[in-house]
């Protein structure tokens, strides 16, 4: 998942704007617009948090080894709802990574999951389920990417608004990107692909490229925007958007650029490929060293964050908030709130936001006051 190391803070660069949440709104001195509340613990290195079409009152969190567990009332059901631990390699950013249900999973019961293979590659599977248990050796393979290195193996999978399935893949691993694969459009490594999975004979497609290690993109529930967080080398961490309908090829930069600033020795970016777009938000290293993506928040149960993304850091559990504004940048908050090792976010069935870090936990985004 997201390790890589990051670093300085803010800058004005290659006629960008990279935000320092030091001056911007809120900076840590307001008082928290929400809190977080423990609601299950005791997982095994949680790496994802999703809910289930037609099962609006249970969770379903990912754990590193190869299980997807069901969190209800409060508790993981001993049971796992898929096991894939003997075909999963783990360990570092190797491992069970993404889950997505099909928009009509509730008649079809179609869903599919990205991990890392014995050989360490990526595969993902479509498989079907009946109850509460998903056959292991039912499902169906419908990517198979070498990967060259065992690091950078990105892992969201989602569907958009589209109703294509969408994957983000790392570089394909090692420092600096030494076969320039972010660059490259022939290789599906470091890229933002999909997929029409309903449609016989569809192939994968670059959504957009230039990317290091997307660790979580998401869309926006309510006018489908993605977000999408990309882990940096060692100097910055960045958030990336792109706007609903938006049909140019977006280009991120990397190799060429982490975050907004140019790499010294690295070529140029060819410019026939794509359309080079900076982050809307970027941090340095003295903030953290892995960012991992959220949501925008459309729940009710938080009114303050409506309308805010939601994102972390993995190495310092700092946590910050962006909203949208017309021809100004997003608004960039740095919460007052805290959420060490944390590595995915979830929302469910009414647009409520969880989130699970490494050690464990499961928490929920909560009114100020209900946390602990």
């Amino acid at each position: 998942m997201g390790l890589g190391a990051l670093g300085a803070v803010g800058a004005v660069a290659a006629g960008k704007l990279v935000f320092d949440w030091r001056g911007a709104e809120g900076s840590g001195r307001a008082p928290a617009p929400f809190a977080l509340a423990p609601v299950a613990s005791g997982l095994e290195a949680p790496t994802g948090v999703v809910a289930r079409p037609g099962d609006p009152d249970r969770l379903y969190v990912l754990e590193q080894a190869g299980r997807v567990r069901i969190v209800a009332g409060g508790r993981a059901l001993a049971e796992p709802f898929l096991d894939l631990t003997d075909r999963v390699k783990t360990g570092g950013e190797m491992g069970f990574l993404g889950l997505a249900f099909h928009p009509d999973h509730a008649r079809n019961g179609r869903l599919f999951v990205h991990y890392t293979d014995r050989g360490r590659d990526t595969r993902v599977v479509e498989y079907r389920v009946r109850g509460d248990r998903v056959d292991p050796d039912g499902g169906r393979v419908v990517l198979r990417q070498r990967q060259p290195y065992e690091n950078h193996k990105g892992g969201q999978l989602a569907f958009g608004p589209d109703g294509r399935l969408y994957l983000g893949l790392g570089d394909g691993g090692s420092a600096f990107d030494p076969e320039g694969r972010g660059q490259r459009l022939d290789t599906l490594l470091g890229k933002l692909l999909r997929r029409d999975v309903d449609r016989s004979g569809s192939r994968w497609e670059i959504a957009a490229f230039g990317l290091r290690n997307p660790w979580r993109f998401s869309f926006d529930r309510a006018g489908g925007d993605i977000w999408l967080a990309d882990v940096g080398q060692d100097a910055y961490e960045e958030i990336d958007l792109i706007a609903a309908g938006e049909r140019r090829l977006l280009n991120f930069g990397w190799g060429v650029y982490e975050g907004p600033v140019r790499q010294p020795r690295r070529r140029r970016l060819e410019r026939r490929r794509g359309h080079l777009t900076w982050p809307v938000f970027s941090y340095g290293r003295r903030e953290g060293c892995s960012v991992t993506g959220g949501y925008v928040y459309r729940g009710r149960r938080v009114p303050a964050m409506r309308g805010r993304y939601l994102l972390g850091d993995l190495c310092s559990g700092n946590l910050w908030s962006l909203r949208a504004r017309g021809g100004g940048g997003p608004r960039v908050r740095r919460e007052p709130v805290r959420l060490p090792l944390v590595t995915s976010f979830g929302e469910d069935a009414r647009g409520e936001l969880y989130a699970v870090s490494f050690d464990g936990g499961l928490h929920a985004v909560v009114p100020t006051g209900e946390g602990r």
